[in-house]
């Protein structure tokens, strides 16, 4: 499977200045079945998102790869990497980048905004990647982006591996606040994999992130944890993905 190193949406600007990188994508083998928008982690591209994604046995799937803006991250002391959203200790009190995390659903968002409509949408991703790929379901759950703005993308399936969730502690209240709400979050087939000795994102926060999910009315979440595993992806995990995608979509010709 080839991927081209083409620059989808390259240049275009967050609401707080920062431009996005280089988008890679990775076109089907087969029948163009589904989009999916992979993002990567803290301080890496979407180059290697999708080297990794080209080898799995998925023909029917077009992958999306962007690259987050480059942007001063607490984290790091203030020192500017690759990241979707500002992220300071992640602790219990982790604090919320609303904004950045807006401006990241809104660029991945307007990435599949022009998918054919017969092709079914999903996004996905590895530890921060993981956290604004859940931050995206949630916002297609609530119909809106955490500033209020109207959220438009038909989400079908979401992974998330060794990540967390943003914005959890006011998760349920705002499902529960309407029923069209309640229905999409139900309807959402979400998969989460965590790898239990996991040094960056720790354990317990993939563990509480599908937790969190599933008491908010998100009634098909799978979470996956792998003994021993650190902060990487390993085969296994990977074949996991791929079942459940084939599963989940209904995807043609997918083992």
């Amino acid at each position: 499977m080839s991927y081209s190193h083409q620059s989808m949406g390259s240049g275009s600007r967050s609401t707080r200045g920062y431009e996005f990188g280089r988008t890679y994508v990775v076109r089907p083998k087969g029948k163009h079945q589904a989009t999916i928008v992979w993002l990567h982690g803290l301080g890496d591209n979407g180059s290697s998102s999708s080297q990794l994604l080209e080898s799995l046995p998925l023909p029917n799937i077009k992958w999306i790869c962007p690259t987050a803006p480059s942007r001063p991250v607490s984290l790091l002391g203030g020192f500017p990497c690759t990241a979707w959203f500002d992220v300071g200790e992640i602790s219990e009190d982790l604090h919320d980048d609303i904004e950045g995390l807006d401006a990241s659903a809104a660029h991945i968002a307007n990435l599949l905004s022009t998918e054919p409509t017969d092709v079914k949408v999903g996004i996905g991703g590895f530890s921060m990647g993981a956290a604004i790929a859940l931050y995206s379901t949630t916002c297609y759950a609530l119909g809106r982006y955490g500033n209020g703005h109207p959220y438009t993308i038909n989400l079908r399936a979401t992974v998330g591996l060794s990540g967390w969730l943003p914005g959890w502690r006011s998760l349920r209240s705002k499902i529960e606040s309407s029923n069209e709400v309640a229905r999409r979050a139900a309807s959402m087939p979400i998969i989460l994999a965590h790898g239990t000795s996991d040094d960056v994102v720790p354990y317990q926060f993939g563990e509480k992130s599908a937790q969190t999910l599933a008491m908010a009315g998100f009634r098909q979440v799978m979470f996956k944890p792998y003994e021993g595993l650190g902060h990487y992806t390993v085969p296994k995990e990977m074949n996991e993905v791929v079942h459940w995608l084939a599963s989940r979509l209904g995807l043609e010709g997918s083992r």
